[in-house]
Order: C-alpha cells, then sequence, then structure tokens
C-alpha cells in the first residue's frame, strides 16, 4: 500500500519500521529520543512544529530514519526556538513525508502492528529488501563508546553506574540534581568492570529494538542481580527482566508518546508518562521472584515490576518525564534512598 505525501527535511530515499507516537507537544523529544533508532516515526497530531525546534528540549542524537506528519509549521513561533522542523531534518539527513493522511495510516497500523515502510520517490520493483529490513545492532550504534563521567549538581551523595543502552539526557539531568556523580559505561560493559568501580547503584536506562537480541547485557546483568541496587528504565526494565527469568514478547503497534497512562497497583494512583517501547514483559513469567508494579491503563500490559529480595525495580516509562500534574520523579527519589540503605 502506497500513501502520497510531499517531501521535506533531506532529499533521500530511507527504510524503517514504521510507529506511530500519540504525543501532543513533544516531537522534538521524539526526534531526538535514542529508543526510536532505526525506525519510521509517524505524529499521529495532526500539525507539528509549532515552536520550532528547541536545543534544551533534545533528548540525544536523531538516530530516526524518516520522519512522517500530516502537516509541519515554516513558520514556528516560540522565543527560544532555533530553527524549524525541517530545517533540523535537513542538517541530519532525515527525509520526511507531509500530506499524508495520518488518521488512515494510524488506523492501518492500529489493526496490523508496526511493519517496515519506505519514504522514496517511486515504489521499488523488488519489495524484497524492504520486508527484510530490520533495525539489528540499534542499541551498539546510540549508546556511549567510552567512559565518561558526570559531575553531581552541589555536593555529591552517591555514585551511579549507568548501563547505556541509549539513554535520554533528561535521565541524567535528574540523577545528577539529586546529588549523583553519574559515571556512563557502553552497553557491552562486562559486570566486572561495574562492580570493581564500587559505585553505589547501577542505572539500566531506555533504549532501542527488541532486548531479546542482546544475549550478552542479560548474561552480564545476571551478575549483578543483588550486588548493588538497581533502577532499570524502558529497555532496562526488559533486560533487568529477562536476566532475572522473565519473558518478552512484541505489542501489537506499541506505546510510543507522551501521554500514555498507568496506574500503580499499591495505590491506584494514576500516572501520565512517556513511553517508547515495542515489546512488554509478561508479569506472570517472573511469578515468585517480582511483584508486579505498574500497568497499562490502555491495555493491561505491565509497567513495572518489583525485585525485593535482589533490591532492583524497573518502569517501562521515563521515569524523569513529567507528562502530567504528577511526574514520575518521585522514581528516582527512591533509587536515591535506596542506595542510602532505605531500600
Amino acid at each position: 500500500m502506497a500513501f502520497k505525501g510531499f517531501r521535506f527535511g533531506a532529499d533521500a530515499s530511507t527504510a524503517g519500521e514504521l510507529v506511530f507516537s500519540t504525543g501532543i507537544c513533544d516531537y522534538v523529544e521524539t526526534l531526538t529520543d535514542p529508543g526510536y533508532a532505526g525506525q519510521i516515526i509517524m505524529q499521529t497530531f495532526p500539525l507539528i512544529g509549532n515552536y520550532g525546534v528547541i536545543a534544551a528540549n533534545c533528548e540525544g542524537d536523531c538516530f530516526i530514519h524518516g520522519y512522517v506528519v500530516r502537516e509541519w509549521c515554516g513558520a514556528p513561533s516560540h522565543y527560544m526556538s532555533e530553527g524549524d522542523v525541517d530545517a533540523f531534518l535537513r542538517a541530519r539527513g532525515v527525509p520526511g513525508l507531509w500530506g499524508v493522511d495520518t488518521r488512515q495510516l494510524t488506523h492501518l497500523l492500529r489493526r496490523h502492528g508496526a511493519m517496515n515502510a519506505a519514504i522514496c520517490d517511486e515504489i521499488p520493483a523488488d519489495l524484497t529488501p524492504l520486508r527484510a529490513y530490520r533495525a539489528a545492532g540499534a542499541v551498539g550504534r546510540v549508546s556511549c563508546q567510552t567512559v565518561r563521567v558526570l559531575p553531581a549538581e552541589g555536593t555529591r551523595r552517591f555514585q551511579v553506574a549507568l548501563l547505556d543502552y541509549g539513554c535520554r539526557r533528561g535521565v541524567l539531568r535528574e540523577l545528577r540534581a539529586r546529588g549523583c556523580q553519574v559515571t556512563l559505561y557502553p552497553h557491552d560493559t562486562p559486570a566486572d568492570v561495574l562492580l570493581a568501580a564500587e559505585p553505589d547503584g547501577i542505572f539500566l536506562s531506555g533504549g532501542p529494538g527488541d532486548p531479546r537480541e542482546n544475549p550478552y547485557a542479560v548474561k552480564q546483568l545476571q551478575k549483578l542481580l543483588g550486588r548493588k541496587p538497581i533502577f532499570a528504565a524502558g529497555l532496562g526494565h526488559q533486560l533487568l527482566a529477562l536476566a532475572a527469568g522473565g519473558e518478552a514478547a512484541p505489542l501489537p503497534c506499541g506505546h510510543r508518546g507522551g501521554n500514555h497512562p498507568v496506574r500503580e497497583l499499591g495505590t491506584s494512583q494514576i500516572y501520565i508518562t512517556r513511553q517508547n517501547h515495542g515489546y512488554a514483559i509478561a508479569a506472570g513469567s517472573l511469578a515468585g521472584t517480582a511483584i508486579p508494579w505498574f500497568v497499562s491503563c490502555n491495555d493491561g500490559t505491565c509497567e513495572g515490576l518489583l525485585y525485593p529480595d535482589l533490591r532492583a525495580c524497573g518502569v517501562q516509562f521515563c521515569p524523569e518525564a513529567c507528562s502530567g500534574p504528577r511526574g514520575s520523579g518521585f522514581l528516582l527519589d527512591r533509587f536515591v534512598d535506596g542506595m542510602g540503605g532505605a531500600w
């Protein structure tokens, strides 16, 4: 099936996994979230770019393969704007398409799930390469390549080792604001190296792709379980669950955007969260090891797990993002308190 539209961004052809994001006003964060590596993002909100591109809102580099919108704003209005979406995409070699019936395309993806797609001038005669496309090795592309130390803001309280599977800058900012010196480690860092640094806690970041494609990372996490307080988010949450013996499975069309409600099971409190994932952990696969913590209000899938005997926990969403009137930053406070002995 072909959808016609008009080009913007880079004048290039591309292929990727087509997914949709339900965010209304977080397009800059979406474009720069490493968790979207290798994907073509379609925005369900019809008008994108009203406030331009604000560098302070960027969560990382841009690793997406394409961008699809109903309409983009060529004359943004915001005192912090440093350009428009078109220029942002062109500068990074990312092709875009506008004028597409994104409502119809969203219905298609909801019925059939995420699928491979291409942005091109002509439909290729041979679609075999497109059908075979996979965003393999995405974690290795978005992870840092060398160890980096980021000092705490103010008085240093704790030292955190962060395994970078595709970390968002907001996580680093919020940990440092809580008095944590954060040391970023590449995704393939051996467990022995982390333990030798004697951190007070370990943070597993979010990232792109299928968690089942990272067996080495899972093996290293098995060596870390129970050794230090661990907090995991996004892909890190999924890898932690696999390391503890859990199972992951693809979602029909994923959870992507800054407006996903989750319910905390112990309190029935609802939080509006930012999410970006196409896989979920089967909470029942960890019976006796983990306690269900959060569930999605939309489809009931697992959104968080507690591992009381292992001093570990994980959530499927971004704990640093404040998408609703009550954000979930208290989760990072819990992690910090846990490093202080209050787990």
